[in-house]
């Protein structure tokens, strides 16, 4: 046996031996060769197998379908395709067991149509599928989201009598879900005498995604045996709801001592996503310390998912560091657009350009979401130019086409610049019908540079495509005020009201020893208000001193400038500013997140305070990141 190549792992030489024994006979039996592919499939030794396949060869043995069913498990475990798709077509009377290795093969490769093709090439040729080849075929038909084909692999197995089979029944309840039946895959869930935990798991994460949150916790209250997958997907679920106080509260249950299921990887991952969203920067500083101390800190997933929390909680500097600790040939796209999308978010618009070019060079595709946050990048640092170099080579250098959010940024990129005759021509020459996003654009941009006529075209498409949205209203009505057109003014109120559409009102949080405080605009009914009104009080005289003058064009009524100034004191950023500056040592950065656009004043006014306080002061609104240092903002007042 010295011609095949030393395979030395001791706890399986002995086994191998022995099953390598038989081939020195003469000559080898054709039987004496599928237990020595079967133990080869999935221990990656391509090159044991193919020796194995030679020797087999030369003694002039033929595989039948039964040694073939094997052999097509071995190669495509290996990472080999192509040798397991020449073997299978080589045998002319094919069996179930054999179709079930290439079907199996297909659908782990992810070639999903051919999965489906080879099913039904089988089903010709009279050969009945069983409990392995429908769970492989129903996964297919769910990631092609082809709920037709699945109903038809439905009733075959109905026919075969496998419709309960504990594993058939599970991936017909999972590909009913994925395909958005939940309604049928709740009825077999119900109907199934034997659930394994997979099914309910399924269930459980389709609930979550039509966002029946109630029902879902109703299943994973009555199950018995939860593993990790069922904590996982409740704790994905509160995240992907905006639930992210249920999800962080149930990650800390899986923490305790007496837990018997503890996070791993994807748990991490999906729990991420809930301190961007409550902006819970020591929470995620907390799990990211866990997932040290367990060595899950390596996996580049878990990296990129740090360095996306980091990102949205404000901490660019812990973004990069996260991003730079991932291997060179493990940063995948999602890598890449993570970071792309950080600096973007912050206003580094030169950063998310070289980012893009480090990543084209390191011979990464971009795709629509590379482009999303390449041209916001530009958008938010005035770089008007390169961004539309790099929409314009979009779809003939790196033949990715054009989307809806795509142009959004464009429109956003050319109204920023006060290019609005440009950004509404482009509107006009667009593939497809242009959405909420993208006149949004436009009457932003129209506000800030005092296009009073196409602001007017913008807003009347906002009011018919999101007539419930009182921010279009509101912005409209400012570009009256500003020029004294009360009587549109009082219209535009006036047909808020019969619509009765209300304002949304604007709020603001800020985290402190871990906990989110929220503050709403006007508002004074916190328990340190006169506190909070004496700061902001003595404020005004303190900044203008410094230069500060309040802009009253923030605010709407008609009354004294007098009335203005006290209106614009009660903002919901200027409160958790004003906590955060009475509940923390000088030098601790302050970071407050706003459920709109921060206004003028407030964003001039938050200038003045961290120069006079000596504090850096970060805030994110809806659109992107402030960094308020030294009495000058990230973004050079261009936002």
């Amino acid at each position: 046996m010295e011609r095949f190549v030393k395979w030395n792992p001791s706890s399986q030489k002995g086994m191998l031996q022995t099953l390598l024994h038989p081939l020195t006979e003469n000559p080898p039996h054709i039987s004496s060769y599928p237990p020595i592919f079967q133990f080869l499939t999935g221990q990656n030794f391509i090159k044991l197998g193919q020796q194995v396949h030679s020797h087999m060869v030369l003694r002039g043995l033929q595989p039948d379908a039964f040694v073939a069913s094997k052999m097509v498990a071995m190669y495509a475990s290996s990472g080999d395709l192509n040798s397991a798709i020449v073997l299978f077509d080589s045998i002319t009377s094919p069996s179930t067991l054999l179709y079930n290795s290439i079907i199996r093969a297909y659908t782990w490769y992810g070639f999903f149509e051919r999965t489906l093709r080879t099913y039904f090439g089988m089903h010709l040729l009279g050969l009945k599928g069983d409990c392995f080849t429908y769970p492989f075929v129903l996964k297919s038909c769910a990631d092609l989201a082809r709920v037709g084909l699945g109903k038809c692999v439905h009733g075959l197995s109905l026919r075969t009598g496998l419709e309960f089979d504990m594993y058939v029944g599970t991936s017909l309840i999972d590909m009913y879900v994925k395909c958005g039946e939940l309604s049928d895959a709740h009825k077999l869930f119900n109907e199934m005498p034997v659930r394994d935990v997979s099914s309910w798991n399924a269930l459980i994460a389709g609930h979550m995604k039509d966002g029946k949150i109630s029902v879902a916790e109703d299943l994973f209250g009555k199950m018995s045996n939860r593993n990790i997958v069922s904590w996982t997907a409740i704790i994905s679920g509160y995240t992907q709801n905006g639930l992210a106080d249920r999800a962080l509260g149930l990650f800390d249950e899986m923490l305790q001592e007496d837990s018997e299921v503890k996070p791993n990887w994807v748990t991490i991952m999906s729990v991420l996503p809930a301190c961007a969203h409550s902006a819970a920067l020591e929470c995620g500083r907390r799990i990211h310390k866990y997932a040290s101390e367990i060595g899950l800190d390596f996996h580049s997933s878990v990296e990129t998912a740090l360095a996306a929390m980091y990102a949205r909680c404000g901490s660019l500097v812990d973004a990069r560091s996260c991003f730079d600790r991932i291997r060179q040939n493990e940063k995948s796209l999602v890598t890449w657009n993570t970071m792309i999308t950080a600096y973007a978010s912050h206003g580094h618009g030169p950063e998310a350009v070289s980012t893009f070019e480090d990543m084209i060079r390191d011979g990464i595709q971009p795709d629509a979401i590379t482009f999303t946050g390449l041209l916001s990048g530009c958008s938010h640092s005035g770089l008007v130019d390169i961004g539309l170099k790099y929409f314009d080579c979009m779809s003939k250098v790196y033949f990715v086409e054009p989307k809806h959010e795509n142009y959004a940024c464009v429109v956003d990129l050319l109204g920023r610049a006060g290019r609005l005759v440009e950004a509404y021509d482009l509107i006009s020459q667009m593939p497809m019908q242009a959405g909420p996003s993208i006149w949004g654009s436009l009457l932003a941009a129209s506000r800030s540079h005092r296009n009073l006529e196409i602001a007017e075209i913008a807003a009347r498409k906002l009011f018919l495509l999101e007539p419930d949205n009182s921010g279009n209203y509101v912005l409209l009505s400012n570009m009256y005020a500003d020029v004294g057109m009360w009587e549109e003014v009082n219209n535009l109120r006036t047909l808020l009201k019969l619509q009765c559409v209300k304002k949304s009102p604007g709020c603001s949080w800020i985290e402190i020893n871990g906990k989110a405080h929220l503050f709403l605009g006007g508002d004074l009914s916190h328990p340190q208000a006169k506190e909070i009104c004496a700061l902001l009080e003595a404020l005004p005289e303190k900044i203008k001193a410094a230069g500060y003058i309040p802009d009253t064009n923030a605010v709407l009524h008609d009354v004294s400038e007098e009335e203005k100034e006290q209106n614009l004191t009660t903002h919901s950023e200027k409160l958790a500013i004003a906590f955060g500056l009475l509940n923390t040592g000088h030098g601790t950065v302050l970071r407050v997140t706003k459920n709109l656009r921060i206004c003028g004043d407030c964003h001039t006014a938050t200038k003045f305070i961290s120069k006079i306080y000596g504090r850096e002061i970060i805030v994110r609104d809806i659109n992107r990141f402030h960094h308020f240092k030294d009495g000058s903002c990230s973004c050079g007042d261009y936002w």
